[in-house]
């Protein structure tokens, strides 16, 4: 363990090789401040790329009608498939002890809405409940779309941030009424959507009320559905991918779509593209990490290095010890507490040099696809633990090779 006479022998053992010293301190310093900036990096990636794929990262089954073009039980190619609540009602009911989240839309695009003297364009869609938990949305004003809304056929509306900010400007939503085709409606929620400000033009009817208000009758434009989680992913992609094909032979018969036509039936299954998402952020931190230890293993076999030539200096001290009944072991620990001192105090100063790059630095640089960069504190204690066992790697064999000197050839050593 160290004493003060230990420290003081350390320093002096530095002080002889002030320059090797510093130049092997610069090598490891950079060596973890370049891993860690690429960590920081990697991580900024993966929060960009997330927050592109919020959703679809959830697990969402999304279905929609196309147009056949296979014939089928004596029906032409180019049939327009209509979706309708019966095709949703038969996939829950069939699908209920598989599903977390479900939902159904009507969607229209485009559609008049005017709040007094402002007006404008925009969509609107007739939604189920569990509609915002599909679409990840965050109420910051009154309430969702509820089951009482779909029972009465109520008019009511959740509106985006973004269409507030357009059309109520800085009044308060809840309880306004905004006219929507010219049917007044009221204001009861007002959502921000992880996709941002184009999602946010958006508002949320109830489907009931859609379907009757707007002449939609039973029309339906798409399905959602999420599946319950899973604790292992090719468990989960399994069960998606099962659930997919069920669904699709489900909806196909029932509207006369030949099995083979994937035309007239689309899905999409966003858990496979999780699957590419996951791995591509695992293939960067895995390049990274390895291109930041190739540096830092670059800095320690310069360490090494140096302690090679300090022990080539010191043989004559050695050989004194060893006269002296210094033991092989006391020898090597002598050695090993330089080289790890060396390497921790470097990288310790590097480590904290690309901390406060990132903290400082970080938020100024984003973009679509790079956000926040940071490293947490596991990866931090993970390049601590580094540090100590590359400066213990790096002390060994000269520490090894102290320790083997006979004392009479160390004392004839010039």
């Amino acid at each position: 363990m160290f004493n003060i006479e230990r420290w003081q022998e350390i320093f002096e053992a530095i002080s002889k090789n002030r320059l090797r010293t510093f130049l092997t301190g610069v090598s490891v310093a950079s060596g973890i401040f370049i891993l860690v900036i690429l960590l920081g990096a990697g991580k900024g990636l993966q929060n960009g790329i997330e927050k592109q794929f919020e959703r679809d990262a959830a697990g969402i089954i999304e279905v929609w009608s196309g147009t056949t073009t296979k014939e089928y039980k004596g029906l032409n190619p180019g049939r327009q498939i209509q979706f309708r609540n019966s095709d949703y009602n038969q996939s829950v009911q069939k699908f209920e002890d598989k599903l977390d989240l479900r939902a159904s839309t009507n969607n229209y695009w485009g559609q008049s809405f005017a709040y007094g003297k402002e007006s404008g364009s925009y969509q609107f869609r007739g939604v189920n409940p569990d509609y915002g938990g599909i679409e990840n949305l965050t109420i910051v004003q009154g309430r969702y779309i509820n089951a009482k809304d779909l029972e009465s056929n109520a008019k009511v509306a959740v509106i985006g941030m973004k269409l507030k900010t357009d059309m109520l400007k800085d009044k308060e939503a809840i309880g306004e009424e905004i006219l929507i085709n010219n049917i007044n409606f009221k204001v009861v929620g007002v959502f921000t959507d992880p996709g941002g400000e184009r999602e946010e033009t958006r508002a949320y009817l109830p489907l009931t009320t859609v379907q009757k208000t707007f002449g939609g009758g039973d029309k339906i434009s798409n399905l959602f559905f999420t599946l319950k989680k899973t604790q292992d992913y090719d468990e989960a992609l399994a069960q998606s991918e099962k659930f997919t094909q069920d669904l699709k032979d489900l909806l196909k018969s029932k509207n006369v779509v030949a099995p083979e036509d994937d035309g007239g039936v689309g899905v999409y299954n966003s858990v496979k593209d999780a699957k590419q998402f996951y791995d591509l952020n695992l293939y960067i931190r895995l390049f990274f990490w390895w291109v930041g230890i190739c540096t830092i293993i670059a800095g320690v076999v310069g360490v090494s290095n140096i302690m090679l030539i300090i022990v080539k200096e010191r043989t004559k001290e050695i050989g004194i010890r060893k006269a002296l009944g210094a033991s092989p072991f006391s020898i090597i620990t002598m050695i090993l507490h330089e080289s790890i001192f060396i390497t921790t105090i470097a990288g310790f100063v590097g480590l904290l040099a690309s901390l406060a790059l990132l903290e400082f630095v970080g938020p100024m640089v984003q973009s679509e696809y790079f956000r926040n960069p940071e490293v947490d504190f596991s990866v931090a204690l993970t390049t601590l633990v580094l540090l100590v066992f590359a400066g213990a790697m790096a002390g060994f064999f000269p520490a090894y090779r102290a320790a083997k000197i006979k004392p009479i050839v160390a004392l004839r050593d010039e």
